[in-house]
């Protein structure tokens, strides 16, 4: 869950230290930034957001099995579900944007919700989603918002990330694109974050959601950059994006959404 007054902290730090492109130094990061993170609705898809708008309307009333939450087991709304868990649209175009640049083929989402930002991961050409949901009541949900979005490239694997994350793993040779957004608490993201390492190459990316929600994501979020094998990394606020290319050289940077 949320730690509102330390979110409403982090977002003050965040702000004061934010920067566009005219305080950013690195021709990577200029250009990661200006071609990928700022441009506005560029790649918002109709049909998406028509089901995400759906799904903001749905009063149907689920039993929410959440391995990252201690109140797991409590009954929400749809709807409610829909607007606390579901990825802004504008990040899921980030993501889209950042997959087609790299051309990014075999992409990974740790924590599935009900599948609006997995249609935005597969939208892209040749991309091979592989999803994962804890809740099995949630991924009921998710399949039926892939089969709206007439998606045929989603792999969705149901249980506890704990259990089926290592039993894919064995099955796929690297990863393009990494999203974990599953278990927010700090030593389950780590795990995660290590276990997907051996797959990772110099060209991939692995974003962190909801980064700066509480102590724990935020902790976490700090180990990552500091690993040996990640050269660069940008805080989103939102999210943290990490980059394992050695030419990048160890380059932080905090940047305006």
């Amino acid at each position: 869950m949320a730690d509102r007054p330390f979110q409403l902290r982090s977002y003050i730090t965040y702000w004061l230290d934010a920067v566009d492109e005219h305080s950013l130094h690195s021709p990577f990061f200029y250009d990661f930034y200006t071609r990928l993170v700022k441009p506005k609705r560029a790649g918002r898809m109709a049909s998406i957001e028509l089901l995400r708008k759906k799904l903001l309307k749905d009063r149907r009333i689920i039993s929410e099995e959440d391995y990252g939450s201690r109140k797991s087991g409590r009954q929400r709304s749809v709807s409610e579900i829909a607007r606390t868990t579901l990825t802004p649209g504008k990040f899921s175009e980030n993501y889209h944007r950042i997959i087609s640049d790299i051309k990014g083929k075999t992409i990974l989402e740790l924590g599935t919700s009900l599948g609006i930002n997995t249609l935005y991961l597969a939208a892209a050409k040749e991309t091979v989603v592989t999803t994962f949901e804890g809740s099995g009541a949630i991924a009921d949900i998710a399949s039926i918002t892939f089969e709206f979005g007439a998606a045929r490239n989603i792999k969705l694997i149901r249980g506890n990330i704990d259990t089926t994350l290592p039993a894919q793993l064995h099955a796929i040779r690297r990863i393009d694109f990494a999203l974990i957004d599953a278990n927010h608490r700090h030593e389950a993201t780590v795990r995660y974050f290590e276990m997907l390492l051996p797959r990772i190459r110099e060209t991939s990316v692995v974003v962190i959601d909801d980064i700066h929600s509480s102590k724990e994501m935020q902790r976490a979020w700090l180990f990552a950059p500091d690993h040996r094998l990640v050269y660069a990394s940008a805080d989103l606020f939102r999210c943290g994006i990490l980059f394992f290319d050695p030419s990048l050289n160890k380059q932080h940077v905090i940047l305006q959404v």
